[in-house]
């Protein structure tokens, strides 16, 4: 699953909302050791046949689930069957049933059997049931924010923007509200799911579609069957109005079912696919194992992506018009992230939740692996430091990467689990070398396949490919906290002819780490390098070198996880972006000049920087200059030109139209006029806010005649923004469509703040009305795991803001509507002003408006 935390488009990073939730005031669980799933009866079969009642958003479903014992023998079974109606439980004997006693407690069923089975004994249950997802209340986690299994999306179709959907979401323990079943990670079974559904409709479930079937009464019956074992939460259904894209991998289908308006730029989102299958075929020894391999999109999708076996899917943020794919594809890594859980997390699955890293390092680490592939050694180094620093920034220093204690395991979906998981794998690839790795790799993956599995084994599968016993290796980083944080000084003794590197390990609490590194030393391009373990408290290291040299860089491969100071000069600093040359290399040095920037040197280097050979540092540079300093600006106007106007990566270009656009200089009117029809809406949402910089008029005419085109990303920002500016409430519908015409997104949320100051201005009661329905209509549409955190901000700042302007101009009429829109906890506050007993709001101060808080709050 995608770290991401998505609903319909939004994308909150994990890793500032984990930092935020606090910590449960109940700590028992700290003494609970979380042991896998006993396993009394192993599932062998799972057939399904469903059929959907979109009035209730229910589903009506006969289960034919197929076991037999573990090993010991047993006359029972405990199902998981949450919130269902249960209506029949039988033993299946060839075409006869007898009905079975069971009790039920809406969470799971526990059936007595017929008899006591052996393990050599296979037996098959029948259940008749209701499934009932939206009467269900399941606590979802920091990558799922909701978790009630079957999802109805508009199901009645009565909202005409969006569309009639069905889809499922399995992990961590959801199948069970749609499927009776063992759900857990340590089970495996085959399983087949027929589906009843209107005929307009396709479908999508996990394995190979087998028959359809036309029924008299309008619909279709669908059947699918996936003949190779896999774990309950991957099952998958889906249902919608789709287009389907099909391309294929060594004969096997390979298909997008996207929303139809997305069909012509399907491939163009997700054609990357086969290209890595292959890859990643490669690089295991493993062939893509399964059937096939479909993609598909959810509106409302309570994630970034799942990764059912043979059915992953996407949130419909995924959906991107061609405008959009022209600034880079958004979803790519996406794409890779759950193709390579086909491998590491399906084929082999963790065997308990406390070791979800097997699933998820690896999959966070694909990201890595396909940027070096395709797009070179820079893109996968810079995707490795990113998703370092989403680890570094969490907060999340305190836990194991493999935990067997934790308060639930939704917790487990967090930055340690993915983002670390993946960097303790990049230093592992680093340290053991490519070879080791992915043979490794291969070993674990063949040793385990359709099985389940844990972090030991992984281990065992390095440990035969190297021949080194890893213990410390896994103890260090998998069974323990933290990583490491470094103070690094660099000296030359002339007398004795060394360098001394002085390596302190700075962390908090006692442990401290082990870690083989790389130190380079560089005269000019010449470079040595000296491998050392630094694994004290303090650690001084001597190299023999008959000069000083020019550059001493440890970590030269720059792969270590941790925090780290350095004493470096700017001249080092300059010379280990020339001459050391790695991604971080070149960054760091970027990151060191541009804290110097009255330094003629730094400016240089900086200006250097700005022609990088790879475009995420160049666009890094031009958003790290300080153009208010004479020397900065003399130096990289010209070549700031010469990006905006010529340069091949579009983020780039709109970046430095963004740096002239702060410049409000008419000479650049060229520029931005012939910028603000480029195919990139960045490209040319910066343009038109450089032109409506330099000429109001002409910009505000040009974002009118941009609007009708229904823009989005930056494009459709600049417009509202120029438009608002305006003070013009002519465009009040323009500006409104805009909104609500944007996706669920964080840019929306940004915009929440405008389109209340436009609203604040304007007298028009009907504009206000329809503003604020806009506002409210969004604020509801967040999923309630987040309102604790967007919620102050729309009412208490947002709405109130509007509100007190309100109160302030006496429009009493618009305070009464705005005031109705707001929780009963703030109508208290507001309703005690005075404010609502008289019109003349010149005795009231605004702090009453505000309930006391003031123009502060």
């Amino acid at each position: 699953m995608k770290k991401w935390i998505m609903a319909a488009g939004m994308m909150i990073a994990i890793l500032p909302l984990q930092a935020q939730i606090k910590p449960a005031a109940d700590t028992s669980w700290k003494k609970e050791y979380r042991e896998s799933y006993p396993r009394i009866n192993d599932l062998v079969h799972t057939r399904l046949d469903v059929n959907f009642n979109y009035d209730k958003s229910q589903m009506n479903g006969k289960a034919w689930i197929t076991l037999h014992p573990h090993f010991y023998a047993t006359d029972s079974l405990l199902l998981d069957a949450k919130g269902m109606d249960i209506q029949k439980v039988a033993i299946v004997n060839g075409a006869s049933q007898k009905d079975l006693k069971y009790t039920y407690d809406n969470w799971q069923i526990r059936i007595t059997l017929d008899k006591k089975y052996k393990y050599t004994e296979n037996y098959t249950v029948f259940i008749q049931y209701t499934a009932k997802p939206n009467e269900v209340k399941v606590k979802g986690s920091a990558a799922i924010n909701d978790a009630k299994g079957l999802y109805f999306i508009n199901p009645k179709g009565e909202d005409k923007t969006k569309p009639t959907q069905i889809w499922t979401q399995g992990e961590t323990e959801a199948t069970s509200v749609w499927c009776p079943t063992i759900d857990k990670p340590n089970q495996k079974t085959t399983n087949e799911i027929a589906m009843t559904v209107p005929a307009k409709y396709v479908t999508l479930s996990n394995g190979k579609l087998v028959s359809q079937k036309k029924n008299a009464d309008g619909t279709r019956t669908d059947s699918w069957k996936m003949d190779l074992p896999h774990a309950p939460y991957l099952f998958f259904m889906g249902v919608g109005d789709y287009a389907v894209i099909k391309d294929s991998w060594k004969g096997k289908e390979v298909s997008y079912y996207v929303d139809k308006e997305y069909a012509p730029v399907a491939r163009k989102i997700f054609g990357l696919t086969p290209e890595m299958i292959g890859f990643y075929s490669k690089i295991t020894g493993v062939d893509f194992p399964w059937v096939k391999y479909a993609q598909i999109t959810g509106h409302d999708y309570v994630s970034g992506a799942m990764e059912n076996t043979t059915a992953t899917l996407h949130s419909d943020a995924a959906q991107q018009d061609a405008r959009e794919l022209v600034d880079g594809n958004s979803w790519e890594l996406v794409v890779a992230h759950e193709l390579f859980h086909q491998w590491f997390g399906d084929y082999v699955t963790t065997e308990s939740w406390s070791n979800i890293t097997l699933n998820e390092s690896f999959a966070n680490y694909s990201e890595t692996l396909w940027n070096e592939y395709k797009y070179g050694k820079d893109a996968g180094d810079h995707q490795n430091y990113v998703d370092m620093q989403g680890y570094l920034g969490s907060g999340s220093a305190k836990k194991d990467l493999v935990r067997f204690y934790y308060a639930d395991k939704e917790d487990l979906f967090d930055a340690v689990s993915y983002n670390k998981g993946g960097r303790v794998l990049h230093m592992l690839r680093n340290y053991i070398g490519d070879s080791a790795f992915f043979k490794a790799l291969n070993i674990y993956l063949t040793t385990n396949k359709f099985k389940s599995a844990e972090a030991q084994q992984l281990r065992l599968a390095f440990e035969e490919v190297t021949g080194r016993d890893l213990n410390w290796y896994w103890n260090q980083w998998y069974y323990g906290a933290g990583n490491p944080a470094l103070d690094i000084n660099y000296s030359y003794d002339d007398a004795a002819k060394k360098v001394r590197v002085i390596v302190n390990q700075t962390q908090t609490g006692d442990k401290i780490f082990r870690l083989p590194v790389n130190i380079d030393v560089y005269h000019g391009a010449e470079k040595s390098r000296t491998m050392v373990w630094a694994k004290s408290k303090s650690d001084t290291f001597y190299i023999d070198d008959n000069r000083k040299p020019d550059l001493v860089n440890f970590d030269g491969d720059k792969v270590l996880l941790c925090t780290k100071k350095e004493n470096k000069t700017l001249a080092e600093y300059i010379h280990q972006y020339k001459y050391a040359g790695s991604y971080l290399d070149r960054r760091e040095a970027i990151d060191f000049a541009a804290k110097n920037q009255s330094d003629p040197a730094a400016v240089a280097l900086l200006k250097d920087a700005l022609k990088d050979r790879y475009e995420v540092l160049r666009n890094y540079t031009v958003n790290k200059l300080d153009l208010k300093k004479d020397d900065v600006k003399k130096q990289t106007l010209p070549v700031l030109v010469d990006l905006a106007k010529n340069d091949p990566n579009r983020p780039v270009k709109a970046s430095a139209l963004s740096k002239l656009s702060d410049q409000n200089d008419p000479a650049y009117l060229p520029i931005f006029k012939a910028a603000i029809n480029d195919s990139s809406y960045s490209v040319s949402g910066f343009a038109l806010e450089g032109l409506a910089g330099v000429d109001s008029l002409a910009g505000l005419q040009e974002a009118k005649k941009l609007a009708t085109s229904k823009p989005k990303g930056k494009l459709s920002d600049a417009i509202t923004g120029i438009l608002i500016n305006s003070g013009d409430e002519t465009a009040a519908t323009m500006i409104l469509e805009n909104f609500e015409n944007m996706p669920l997104s964080q840019a929306k949320f940004q915009m929440v703040q405008s389109i209340g100051d436009f609203l604040g201005k304007s007298s028009n009661m009907e504009i206000v009305k329809r503003g604020i329905d806009d506002i409210v209509a969004f604020r509801d549409a967040i999923p309630e795991a987040f309102r604790d955190q967007t919620n102050p901000f729309i009412n208490g700042m947002v709405l109130k803001g509007i509100l007190n302007k309100k109160i302030k101009q006496g429009l009493k009429e618009q305070a009464d509507y705005i005031n109705s829109k707001l929780p009963a906890e703030d109508k208290k506050r507001i309703l005690s002003s005075a404010f609502f007993t008289t019109r003349n709001t010149k005795k009231y101060p605004p702090s009453l408006c505000y309930g006391g808080h003031g123009k502060g709050h």
